[in-house]
């Protein structure tokens, strides 16, 4: 697969293809269960071996340059076509904000339909059940500058993708992956697994979308974003302790380098595009191998990757 090739796809698709494609995915991602290559899928959870390299990504909010950016960067795609251990992780929103939106869609279902074993897609708060849409949610309007009279089908096939995507991804000792934070009420790993079955009655899902760290507290207080929770270091804690892990990595976050650590190192938040709306000047993402056993985030500066 050649990445110029792939942006020239996404950029040229029409909205029955685009659809297509989306449909595929769907369907990829509804009979995904069990051990899946290095992955075992249980619910909407990835259990992931410590095994290969991971190349992680934060929002990417319709910037279709700074992936570009990063699969360049990373040469990601080529090393998944020689290595059925690397694995890409996205954590998260995709659309909104960006121009791109459609596009930047377009090429991690492409990846993820070429490498099924290999790519992970979470789901972001900007892919949120209907009751939990982000505000603005500007994505209802590029699609329809992109595709014209045809946008409202784009956007329902979208919508079913949602759905599918991942609550999270656990990679044993070492890491838990969430778009926003996680549930302080979470228990077990199930309950991560199985938090969008129990939307909304509990507030699992809204959690692992919404939430972010502080440390002005220690447990909890409600979030300005009116979804979520802030948290604090004490929060973490319990939770690296309930799961076996040592960090939480997240995106949902700018962040003015394209990264922060926060909790004394238990948290890393990354963010991959740049520009406007936002007010970061770089993008951040983190390309680790799985085997390494890093006590805490400040163990991976030298495996983050600023562009």
């Amino acid at each position: 697969m050649q990445l110029r090739q792939l942006v020239k796809e996404a950029l040229d698709a029409s909205c029955q293809e685009f659809c297509q494609l989306v449909d595929e995915a769907v369907k990829l991602l509804k009979r995904e269960n069990g051990r899946i290559g290095n992955l075992e899928i249980v619910g909407r959870l990835v259990k992931l071996k410590p095994v290969g390299e991971a190349l992680v990504v934060g929002d990417l909010h319709g910037d279709l340059e700074s992936l570009v950016d990063i699969l360049n960067g990373s040469q990601f795609v080529q090393k998944m076509s020689q290595n059925p251990n690397a694995v890409i992780i996205f954590l998260g929103d995709y659309g909104d904000r960006g121009p791109f939106s459609a596009e930047v869609y377009h090429m991690v279902l492409r990846l993820k339909l070429q490498f099924p074993r290999q790519v992970v897609l979470l789901r972001g708060n900007h892919e949120g059940p209907e009751d939990l849409t982000a505000s603005p949610h500007d994505l209802p309007w590029q699609f329809e500058a992109r595709f014209g009279a045809k946008w409202e089908e784009a956007y329902t096939s979208i919508r079913k993708l949602f759905n599918c995507l991942y609550n999270a991804v656990v990679v044993e000792d070492r890491y838990l992956m969430v778009h926003g934070g996680p549930p302080p009420q979470a228990k077990t790993l199930e309950d991560l697994a199985y938090a969008h079955t129990r939307h909304p009655k509990e507030n699992l899902l809204e959690d692992l979308l919404w939430s972010d760290p502080t440390d002005y507290i220690s447990e909890t207080c409600a979030s300005p974003r009116g979804a979520g929770k802030l948290f604090g270091q004490k929060v973490t804690e319990d939770v690296l302790q309930r799961f076996g892990v040592k960090i939480i990595v997240r995106g949902h976050e700018p962040c003015v380098e394209g990264y922060k650590i926060d909790h004394g190192g238990k948290i890393l938040t990354l963010f991959s595009r740049r520009g406007p709306p936002y007010f970061n000047e770089y993008g951040a993402y983190l390309m680790v191998k799985l085997s390494k056993k890093p006590q805490d985030a400040r163990d991976l500066r030298s495996y983050i990757c600023k562009f």
